[in-house]
């Protein structure tokens, strides 16, 4: 099951049949079985070997394919290179709180910091992982600047092959008041009737040469 907001990120990839696609923080797995749906080869990474079994489970339950690898996506060795790249980065989920108004009471002053750090070294190792002429869509479940807008700004700044490539009005299903000048998806929870979560979404696409 995910949030009619959670959904957006892997459709904005565009993965199709013939085309590699690489989750880069695949657990709980909704966005993974989205891309095996797509008919793309898929390779899902996680880091908690518990959580890449909910991957695993799903692959099952639905009789989809996907490569499973344990692993520290700011850390793997692996060398591929992958025509989409989605990271759904770890984040405060403070765009969550609709379903979960606890997220709000436990979060502390330097969360949002910390955190920002951790995406940071994500995004940085999963731009050499697409390859040139590739898509990678980055996302998390926060209204906090500091891990949406202020993350691509910093990750054009030190990736110059990389453009940002601005999200088409409703493409994937995302609310039209979501879409920002900038072409990225800033989605608050009551852009759609009935609420959905609030999440950050940026897509980039690397330079063919």
């Amino acid at each position: 099951m995910q949030d009619r907001a959670a959904a957006i990120p892997a459709r904005l990839l565009r993965a199709a049949p013939g085309q590699t696609a690489l989750d880069l923080c695949a657990a709980p797995g909704g966005k993974t079985l989205q891309l095996a749906a797509s008919g793309a080869t898929v390779t899902a990474l996680d880091q908690s070997a518990g959580r890449l079994r909910r991957v695993t489970a799903g692959l099952a339950r639905t009789g989809l394919a996907a490569e499973t690898i344990v692993a520290d996506a700011a850390a793997w060795p692996d060398e591929r290179q992958f025509d989409a790249v989605l990271l759904d980065a770890p984040c405060s989920a403070t765009g969550a709180f609709r379903r979960h108004p606890d997220v709000l009471w436990n979060a502390r002053p330097g969360d949002v910091p910390a955190l920002a750090q951790i995406q940071a070294r994500l995004l940085a190792s999963a731009a050499p992982r697409v390859r040139p002429g590739g898509v990678l869509v980055y996302s998390v479940c926060s209204l906090e600047p500091e891990e949406g807008e202020g993350q691509v700004r910093g990750f054009l700044a030190a990736n110059p092959t990389f453009t940002l490539d601005p999200v088409a009005p409703g493409e994937g299903g995302a609310p039209l008041a979501s879409l920002a000048s900038e072409g990225w998806l800033r989605i608050l929870p009551h852009h759609a009737e009935g609420g959905l979560d609030g999440f950050f979404i940026a897509r980039f696409r690397r330079e063919p040469h």
